[in-house]
């Protein structure tokens, strides 16, 4: 079969299917392709979605638990595994399905297969079903995602070293489970399996967790997932694995030299992303790869052959769905001749633990490295009454604010719902707001947003719950 259309998107992920509703919208004719029965690509069906729906069980576990000290016992709970995963799968049937209905509605042509380069106006899509289809373009948007990295002594085809995405079938809950990698996915699938009952231990080759967020927010998740884990070793890394009886057995190095070998029951992998950009017949294009292996783009998503884009993971960090859909509207829009640029000054990052971790714009750690010159100011959460009456005072809000403009350039967050809480920072960034603008900001009383207020109040040395003079920048 051969056929033809204004936009050809590769990858039904947030990038692809944000980017093919979009063109939809503006009135081209879409072609999405991806081996999915619907569009949803990592995020929905291996990532953000089941993840999120697991880490909230895990959040009513320890809520259930930590209701005894409020007056309210629950009892052990009991947990049904199969229950539990077909809810989760449920989760992601409904919203993939959504998709599905999204793409009909608008009138995207979905083609459900593997899809290969032929140049640079064509490509081959070899279905699920083994049919055959070309088809011919104006424009192809390439948004192919990424797959957990699994390097040198971490590579094993084991069934007892699983990735993300065999962590999140929860196929069983393991007596003990190393987690390799103190990230943001190894965090929050690890407070997962911690909560069911595993008594998981996590190593980290760096000198802390969660590598790259500014150490006082990575603090209070910390001396959470002490109390979590079985134990915690940074500076720590894995020399090989071996598969022995049921589990396997791990050989660990540190820092200091020490060599020890342990057995456990499950290994997930969790150390990082490489994109998927080895795409069949992508030589027959211009298309160029950078050393570690991303699509290089410019400020509009167009790679070096002027018909292609690329957007997502498979341009680079931060390997975020929501960047990857605002990259797929740079890109789109630019299509449709529109001068339009990707150019963020802050895109949010949330570490989905109990308690969360978000940060969006400039970090401290970020400003330290760069020599620049800012104001830190922060508002611990033990002064604020939403947190007390949440039993959630370990937590703390900070602003990163320029001393001589005091426009906010960055903000951090730490505790419960950091993650909905970090979007104001957003607007505040990307708005070009001052500290005193947040200041005036009425925010409603009692609740954990009056924390970005408070902090600005701070800032002047005028937080009515925390007494900070301030001090000279």
């Amino acid at each position: 079969m051969a056929t033809s259309t204004q936009v050809t998107v590769i990858g039904g992920g947030p990038g692809g299917y944000a980017a093919a509703f979009l063109a939809a919208d503006l009135g081209m004719q879409v072609t999405l392709i991806d081996d999915a029965k619907d569009p949803g690509g990592v995020c929905l069906y291996r990532g953000c979605m089941p993840s999120k729906a697991l880490l909230h069980v895990a959040k009513v576990l320890t809520e259930a638990k930590e209701a005894e000290a409020w007056g309210v016992d629950f009892g052990e709970p009991t947990i049904d595994i199969d229950r539990m995963r077909a809810w989760k799968d449920q989760v992601v049937s409904r919203l993939t399905g959504g998709l599905g209905q999204l793409s009909t509605q608008r009138g995207v042509t979905y083609l459900r297969g593997r899809a290969e380069l032929l140049g640079p106006t064509s490509t081959r899509v070899t279905g699920v079903d083994g049919e055959v289809t070309d088809v011919t373009f104006e424009h192809a948007i390439l948004a192919t995602g990424s797959r957990p990295a699994a390097p040198g002594p971490l590579a094993s085809d084991s069934e007892h070293v699983w990735d993300s995405t065999l962590a999140l079938e929860v196929r069983s809950v393991p007596p003990t489970l190393l987690v390799v990698g103190g990230g943001y996915i190894g965090l929050e699938l690890g407070s997962v399996y911690a909560s069911l009952g595993s008594a998981v231990t996590v190593v980290e080759m760096t000198s802390g967790l969660l590598p790259g967020a500014d150490r006082d927010l990575v603090s209070v998740v910390s001396r959470r997932l002490d109390s979590l884990a079985a134990a915690i070793r940074l500076e720590t890394t894995v020399a090989g694995l071996t598969e022995d009886r049921d589990g396997v057995l791990v050989e660990l190095h540190t820092k200091a030299g020490e060599t020890t070998k342990e057995r456990f029951d499950r290994v997930l992998v969790a150390v990082g992303r490489v994109p998927n950009s080895q795409i069949v017949g992508l030589e027959l294009t211009k298309v160029q790869l950078d050393d570690r292996g991303f699509v290089q783009v410019d400020p509009q998503r167009r790679t070096a052959e002027p018909t292609i884009f690329a957007v997502g993971d498979l341009v680079g960090e931060p390997m975020l769905a929501h960047k990857a859909s605002h990259e797929a509207r740079t890109a789109v829009e630019a299509i449709a001749g529109h001068k339009s640029v990707f150019e963020p000054r802050a895109i949010p990052a949330v570490v989905f633990t109990d308690p969360e971790l978000a940060w969006c714009g400039l970090t401290e750690t970020q400003a330290k490295a760069e020599g620049r010159k800012v104001q830190v100011t922060r508002f611990p959460w033990a002064a604020s009454g939403r947190a007390l009456t949440l039993d959630r005072p370990a937590g703390v809000t900070k602003l990163i604010v320029d001393p001589k403009s005091e426009e906010i350039l960055g903000v951090g967050i730490a505790g419960t719902g950091a993650g909905e809480l970090i979007a104001e920072g957003v607007v505040a960034i990307e708005m070009g707001a001052t500290a005193a603008d947040l200041k005036l900001c009425i925010h409603p009383h009692p609740t954990l947003s009056e924390t970005l207020m408070e902090s600005a109040e701070v800032f002047f040395g005028q937080s009515t719950h925390v007494y900070r003079p301030k001090r000279a920048p």
